[in-house]
């Protein structure tokens, strides 16, 4: 839907990298995620990456746990301003949102994800758009002109 301005080139360009982390042992996927970002420190090629977690985090608290632990890792091992950690998931609720507002599906996905972005291709993206404060407010006119339950189905038809 175009939602992201800056989703489109290095999936063009195949240049994320997915990774599917089976299970369900937070700290397993910790040290997969500490592994990811080496794994960009070291590939200039890979622009992005997806940690996808079918088995685990279900439920939509429990994931914010996981991302609590993901950015205290970000911390902890002084990539903060290097990489950025977005939160993606099935149950995704804005602060202050109902769960049936469709704009919380700018941050819905098909399982729960972690996506990691390098700070200097965000913001090399974001200097090259020239209204990205527009962004989440367009987002979410778009949304809710498409309406909740036509994104849940869209939603849906990616795991059918």
């Amino acid at each position: 839907m175009h939602l992201c301005p800056f989703a489109a080139p290095p999936f063009q360009k195949n240049t994320i990298d997915y990774t599917v982390n089976r299970g369900t042992a937070t700290e397993q996927h910790l040290q997969q995620l500490a592994v990811s970002f080496s794994q960009l420190d070291s590939t200039a090629e890979i622009e992005t990456s997806l940690l996808i977690y079918p088995d685990a985090y279900h439920e939509f608290e429990h994931y914010l746990e996981l991302l609590d632990y993901a950015n205290h890792l970000l911390d902890d091992l002084a990539y903060r301003g290097i990489y950025q950690i977005a939160s993606f998931h099935p149950d995704y609720c804005f602060a202050g949102n109902t769960e049936n507002d469709a704009s919380n599906f700018s941050n819905r996905s098909p399982y729960p994800m972690l996506h990691l972005i390098r700070e200097d291709s965000l913001e090399q993206a974001i200097a090259g758009y020239a209204d990205i404060k527009q962004v989440p407010e367009n987002n979410i006119k778009k949304l809710r002109e498409t309406g909740y339950a036509e994104m849940q189905k869209k939603l849906k038809n990616i795991t059918q």
